[in-house]
């Protein structure tokens, strides 16, 4: 990785588009640069921040993962949780255990989320009538990355493209539990690798830093 102690325009105007470079410490990017690194989706990585741009790829594969749902979901995580098992994964059921009370979905969602942020599990599942609000929720903490996923293809993509970390289900969407089990399937299998996509992980990390400093 290219380093500098400063990035004039003339600089960032040369450096390949996508391209990561890292600045030294106390390093200064101009005004004009900053522009055109933005123009040509140049990644600047601050020294002592992590330069591995493959740890931020989720892992692959997957060994412990873990599981909730709201009311609507409780049958088709209780099947994917069975299934999941019988495979050799360890899988943390996150709650919960019963479609009489109604619970809401930001709540199981937030403890799949910190569950994964805090390295108790590589991947997180969450489940509820349409998938939507618990990625809504899931996403609010800082680390994760979580997508609604209703079939197979946006599966793949999530996880080659995005790095999700987390999936979230619609319980009403999918037809079955044999559909469910298909798009999980995917999404476990579909490992992160692509230089150009981990860049844009560092940039989603990035963006959690500024807001956190506002």
């Amino acid at each position: 990785m290219r380093r500098f102690d400063i990035i004039t325009e003339a600089d960032a105007r040369v450096l390949p588009i996508g391209a990561t470079v890292e600045l030294g410490p106390g390093g200064h990017v101009t005004p004009l640069a900053q522009d055109t690194l933005r123009e040509r989706r140049v990644t600047v990585v601050r020294a002592g921040a992590d330069p591995d741009l493959a740890s931020l790829a989720p892992a692959s594969p997957v060994r412990r993962l873990a599981i909730a749902s709201d009311h609507t979901g409780v049958a088709l995580k209780a099947a994917l949780a069975r299934s999941l098992r019988a495979r050799g994964l360890a899988v943390d059921d996150l709650g919960v255990e019963t479609a009489d009370v109604k619970a809401d979905y930001p709540d199981v969602a937030a403890r799949v989320a910190r569950a994964v942020a805090r390295g108790e599990a590589e991947a997180g599942i969450v489940i509820d009538g349409s998938g939507i609000g618990s990625a809504m929720a899931a996403n609010k903490v800082r680390g994760v990355r979580a997508a609604m996923c209703h079939d197979e293809t946006t599966a793949r993509y999530s996880r080659a493209h995005n790095g999700a970390n987390v999936l979230a289900l619609g319980s009403t969407i999918l037809a079955d539990a044999e559909a469910a089990q298909r798009v999980v399937d995917a999404w476990l299998e579909t490992p992160t690798r692509e230089p150009r996509y981990l860049r844009r992980l560092l940039k989603i990390r990035e963006i959690e830093d500024q807001e956190a400093r506002r």
